[in-house]
Parts: C-alpha cells; sequence; structure tokens
C-alpha cells in the first residue's frame, strides 16, 4: 500500500505542475513555448483526475490532503469557466445576442432559421455560416459579410468591416467589426472564428494499436502547433480593435480555442466571460466529439452588464450549440 500511496502523490505533484504551466498561458505566447497551450486542451481530465486524488487523501485521513486542497484553489476560476453557477438575476435586459457557428448551414438553414426567429434575438452573430446562404430571419436585417463570419441586427449599423483574414485564404475574413446603435447606446461587436484546426473525426480517433496511436498523436501536435501560433497574430489585431474601440465591446463567437489557453486570457484581457458572470452548468458547446470542448464564448465589456448566458443544447442545428447571452446596457 505505501509503494501505491508514494506512485499516487508523485502523479498527484506531477499533475499539480502541469496544471501551474497551463496557467502561464496567460504569460507565455505560443511563439515562445507552444507547448503551455496543449495543457489547456487537457485541463478537463487533469483537473479530474487532481480531485479524485485529493478525495482519495481524505479517505485516507492523509494530511496532506489539506495541502492539496489548499493548492487546488489556484485551479479554482480555471474550473469556473467549464463548469459555473451564477445565481438568477431578476433584471430586464436590453439587448439579447446569439452567436452561433452554423457548419455551413450543412444541418439545415431551415432549422436555424426556426431557432433564431423562436429566440427573438437582437443581434446574431453567425460563423461558418456558408457562403452564399440565404438565411431569413424575421425582423433583423444582414449586414456585409464573408463566407466565414455574418452579422444579423434589428438595430442600425452605424459602420461594419473586416479586421482578420485568413492566413490560407486572404479573400475570406475571418473576424469583423460592426457598430451597432441598440437603442441611442452604441455597441460594437466583434465576430469572431479564429483560424480553424480542419480536424476529422477519423484524425482524432487513436486507432485500435499503440503505433497507430503514436503516430496519430504526433500528427495532432503537428496540426496543432502551427494553428496556435497563427491564432497569437489574430488575437493581437481583436485585442487592438477591442482596446481602440470608443464604444463598449461585445466580442464573440467561435474562437477554437479552450477555456485557459493563451487565445481565451488574451482575449478575455479588460473584458468579462459573460458564462462566468450569469451562466449556469456547463459551457461545452462543441458536441462533435466524445470529450466535453468549450471554444464558443461571448465575452463583454464591464460597462455591459450581462443577465444570463445559455449554451443551448436542446438542438441539434449544428456541430456547434447556440449561445444566448442578454445584456443590461449603461444609460
Amino acid at each position: 500500500m505505501k509503494i501505491v500511496r508514494l506512485i499516487l502523490l508523485i502523479l498527484h505533484i506531477g499533475i499539480f505542475f502541469l496544471l501551474v504551466g497551463m496557467l502561464l498561458n496567460a504569460y507565455v505566447p505560443p511563439k515562445v513555448f507552444p507547448w503551455f497551450n496543449l495543457l489547456s486542451l487537457a485541463f478537463p481530465g487533469l483537473i479530474f483526475g487532481y480531485v479524485v486524488i485529493t478525495l482519495f487523501w481524505i479517505f485516507s485521513w492523509k494530511k496532506r490532503a489539506f495541502v492539496f486542497l489548499f493548492l487546488g484553489l489556484f485551479f479554482f476560476n480555471s474550473t469556473m469557466r467549464w463548469v459555473n453557477y451564477s445565481p438568477t438575476k431578476n433584471e430586464t435586459p436590453d439587448l439579447k445576442v446569439i452567436s452561433l457557428n452554423a457548419k455551413n448551414g450543412n444541418l439545415g438553414v431551415k432549422n436555424i432559421e426556426s431557432f433564431v426567429n423562436a429566440q427573438k434575438a437582437d443581434v446574431v452573430l453567425l460563423q461558418e455560416y456558408g457562403g452564399n446562404r440565404d438565411y431569413h430571419f424575421e425582423g433583423l436585417k444582414r449586414f456585409p459579410d464573408t463566407a466565414i463570419v455574418a452579422v444579423f441586427s434589428k438595430f442600425k449599423i452605424i459602420q461594419h468591416k473586416g479586421l482578420v483574414k485568413s492566413n490560407f485564404d486572404h479573400t475570406n475574413v475571418y473576424v469583423s467589426q460592426t457598430d451597432i446603435d441598440v437603442n441611442g447606446n452604441i455597441c460594437r461587436f466583434i465576430n469572431v472564428h479564429l483560424q480553424p484546426f480542419r480536424f476529422e473525426k477519423k484524425m482524432i480517433n487513436l486507432g485500435e494499436n499503440d503505433k497507430q496511436g503514436e503516430e496519430k498523436l504526433k500528427n495532432i501536435v503537428k496540426r496543432l502547433i502551427p494553428v496556435f501560433k497563427i491564432h497569437q497574430d489574430e488575437v493581437a489585431n481583436v485585442k487592438k480593435a477591442v482596446e481602440n474601440s470608443p464604444y463598449p465591446v461585445i466580442l464573440a463567437g467561435d474562437f477554437n480555442s479552450v477555456p485557459n489557453s493563451y487565445e481565451y486570457y488574451h482575449l478575455l484581457n479588460g473584458m468579462q466571460d459573460c458564462f462566468v458572470e450569469a451562466g449556469k452548468g456547463s459551457a461545452t458547446s462543441f458536441h462533435d466529439y466524445k470529450f466535453p470542448i468549450r471554444i464558443d464564448y461571448i465575452f463583454a465589456s464591464k460597462s455591459i452588464k450581462p443577465i444570463s448566458y445559455k449554451v443551448d443544447r436542446s438542438v441539434k442545428i449544428s456541430d456547434h450549440f447556440p449561445v444566448i447571452a442578454t445584456f443590461k446596457l449603461e444609460k
């Protein structure tokens, strides 16, 4: 039994340092050391292992349980970005926003239209909406877009422009900026679709034997690292637009990045994660794989108050679940 406890202790310490490495994404960019960003992908498994071993020490009546409980507090905020509970805010919102990666409308444009029309949203931000797909949302006007991102609003558009173009196809805008007059309050909406990794399910399935699994794992890492570095440049452009905005900002979309990643920390800087402020349950938004992934977000300037945040898992109109948030604007 002593050997088992020693192995668990070494494993527990190892997991702790891996989690600390993940926190360094707030400071170390992918172009300097991309491996910390890989740790953010493993966070659900790492924190689960950390909690399970901590419980083992508690039930074993070991004093080290208190040490690991205390050290675990360093990862409290990291966990709240995946699973959270916020009390209901009994305020009437001024604005309702939907963000959805539409998967090019492959699961049915009419299905997306029916969902959005039932929600009575004020602003809809679509990513991968399908190029020339023709969406008709009741009471919402469509504004200039590209094959990647599209904006629909019932309010007046003041200005609209592209911010970030695809690293591979410079005709496609992956991030757009739209200034919208919301009942006298001008807000800047930044619709984000960071560079995708272009994975397929068969690439994620590691295979039936160790050799196949090892080879596929190497290929996954080879695909992840270059995209992390592309994201660093894209994030810099988005941050510049946020920092230079004369208006409060709502930043939403498919970040192709999980919580506690470099992208998350740096896009969140000066903003608030609306799920952390007003969400309940799990924020997991991508359901095409068997393991939990949160890559869809709605952030807001601190002058905008999130009232509610929901990942709607009742519909499967894409490989992403729709993300819905409501807000109270300062007068």
